[in-house]
């Protein structure tokens, strides 16, 4: 039987933060370890904390490492630190409720790591208005056929339209082979409104570019050589990888942030926890200013008005 190795103790801020098996291998790939994991969410601490704060957030932990089982967990445990901070969301479908993780310190996400948490998938709402989004998320996803040359095409094509709106979008790697876009929104609307919108805004990305996108909304149904612009995303209770989370594979890629004038050039596999801390140093939060670029959601729903936006069931 394998001897475990010895827990560490870590001073996060205030806080304490004891790290179990810290020698537990990860990511097979480079064989780096439940510790280079924690290290790593350090080095970014303002970025990861950015993405993360006041939000609802599901965690994805892996027990025994990215090879082994992977567990969604909304509820924070019985026997959490005292300085935790969570919120209490809703699931009306089935009567339920959680109190998800609710990230306002760097200590939190390193409790969450701790607690075998390698992806954080916050919300986008806050705990002042759970129901509220500010957040609109374009989720450029590509079929099993479609390169990343056309995701690069169609990232150009959205950031167009975005500019045409006065709406700034803040890109990043999704840490798998597409892109994500940001933009902060006025929590002026529910779910269904900001659904509706960022659906208006995948016609328009197709319209432009109906050789690389399609809407359609059953997956059997796609041509697997184009990209699907994802607005159910912006459903309630529909997360996905915050800026700055690892992603659970072997090499532990990151989505990772970058400035429109890197699309042509990225790679989506070049960020990782290895090589993500270097960058953020030199370069910082580049989600920084996300806060500060708030978009009216107005001309979009008039767009779907315009159109006879649907809302097509979610999935």
């Amino acid at each position: 039987m394998a001897q475990k190795s010895a827990a560490v103790e870590l001073e996060v801020g205030p806080h304490t933060v004891r790290i179990s098996n810290p020698d537990r291998v990860y990511f097979p790939a480079r064989g780096e370890t439940k510790l280079d994991l924690v290290n790593y969410y350090l080095s970014v601490g303002d970025g990861i904390v950015n993405a993360l704060r006041e939000r609802p957030c599901m965690l994805h932990r892996f027990p025994s490492g990215v090879a082994g089982e992977k567990v969604h967990q909304k509820r924070v445990p019985n026997g959490a630190p005292p300085w935790l901070e969570t919120v209490r969301v809703t699931f009306p479908r089935y009567n339920r409720h959680a109190d998800e993780l609710c990230v306002t310190e760097l200590a939190h996400v390193a409790w969450a790591v701790q607690m075998s948490t390698v992806e954080f998938h916050p919300w986008n709402s806050r705990r002042a208005d759970t129901e509220k989004p500010d957040e609109w998320r374009i989720d450029l996803d590509p079929m099993p056929d479609c390169g990343f040359d056309r995701v690069r095409r169609v990232a150009h094509v959205a950031h167009e339209i975005l500019d045409e709106l006065g709406a700034v979008g803040w890109p990043k790697t999704s840490g798998g082979r597409g892109l994500h876009i940001y933009v902060r929104i006025e929590p002026d609307w529910g779910f269904k409104d900001v659904r509706r919108a960022a659906l208006a805004f995948a016609h328009e990305v197709e319209r432009r570019a109906p050789d690389d996108v399609t809407t359609t909304w059953w997956r059997k149904d796609r041509d697997p050589r184009l990209l699907f612009v994802d607005y159910n995303q912006n459903a309630r209770d529909h997360t996905i990888a915050s800026a700055y989370s690892v992603r659970g594979n072997p090499e532990g890629t990151v989505s990772t942030p970058i400035r429109w004038e890197e699309i042509d050039d990225v790679e989506p596999g070049d960020f990782t926890i290895a090589t993500v801390p270097a960058r953020f140093a030199e370069l910082g939060d580049l989600h920084a200013g996300i806060d500060k670029a708030v978009f009216s959601l107005d001309p979009l729903l008039e767009w779907a008005e315009r159109d006879g936006v649907e809302e097509p069931p979610e999935d």
